[in-house]
């Protein structure tokens, strides 16, 4: 799924990778950096290709061309090592979220509020519901009643991060009178909750990705929440990319 593991044959001492060393024996900054990410990107692999349960400190090392000392002295433990591993895919996840939301503030005046979302929506669909983020997701569910700091990871650097930038977003669109919300932050939990929730948590499991239909969904989603986020009509002002629309009499 996504990143296979290579097996690798048990690397003779001709073989290691010799790492530079200052004159006190301990790497370069630039050499330990190196290491560090070469670690992080072998587990990677190897997390995606084994599981959690499956894979071993031991391993990492042999395939990473390190000594076990190196890795348990950096991450401590396995929980540790996938922690670090999290953190950086996390990262990964929000970074396209966070671009997103960038290049639609900027957006043209001629682009609609509806647009601005479905391009937002479209990132978070792409990301968040990919073969490696879902088989990652699994992992953090299985493992956090065990590890309850891996279960805070997720919340506090993927889940609050993600609600906070879609909130920043969302604060810019009140500003211009675009979207009428009182609390950008709970409107930004509806917001990925209604769009990409559902079919996130239906890609974990197992159920195929069809991206037609994950869009189709999206887009309706998004007509209802702005069915609510745009206001009553004689409230919703008249601003640069707002979407006019009309509330029929019930």
């Amino acid at each position: 799924m996504g990143l296979t593991a290579t097996k690798t044959r048990t690397p003779t001492r001709s073989a290691r990778r010799e790492v530079p060393k200052s004159r006190g024996g301990r790497p370069t900054k630039s050499a330990a950096l190196e290491r560090d990410q070469r670690l992080i990107e072998v587990a990677t692999r190897l997390f995606l290709d084994r599981g959690f349960d499956a894979t071993s400190l031991d391993a990492v090392a042999e395939a990473a061309r390190v000594s076990k000392p190196t890795v348990y002295s950096r991450y401590g433990d396995k929980r540790g090592l996938f922690t670090a591993v999290l953190r950086r895919e996390i990262d990964r996840w929000l970074a396209p979220l966070s671009a997103a939301a960038e290049t639609q503030l900027g957006s043209s005046s001629d682009v609609s509020v509806e647009q601005r979302l479905v391009e937002v929506g479209r990132e978070m669909l792409t990301f968040t519901c990919g073969p490696d983020a879902v088989a990652f997701s699994r992992m953090m569910t299985s493992q956090a009643i065990n590890f309850p700091d891996i279960a805070k990871l997720g919340k506090e650097e993927g889940w609050l991060k993600a609600v906070a930038t879609t909130a920043r977003f969302f604060d810019h669109l009140v500003a211009q009178g675009a979207l009428d919300v009182e609390d950008t932050t709970i409107a930004a939990e509806v917001f990925l909750d209604v769009v990409v929730g559902h079919t996130h948590r239906m890609a974990t499991f197992g159920t195929a990705l069809e991206i037609k239909s994950a869009e189709k969904r999206m887009r309706a989603a998004i007509k209802l929440f702005l069915a609510g986020a745009l206001g009553p009509a004689d409230r919703v002002q008249t601003a640069p990319g707002a979407t006019s629309r009309r509330r029929t009499s019930r």
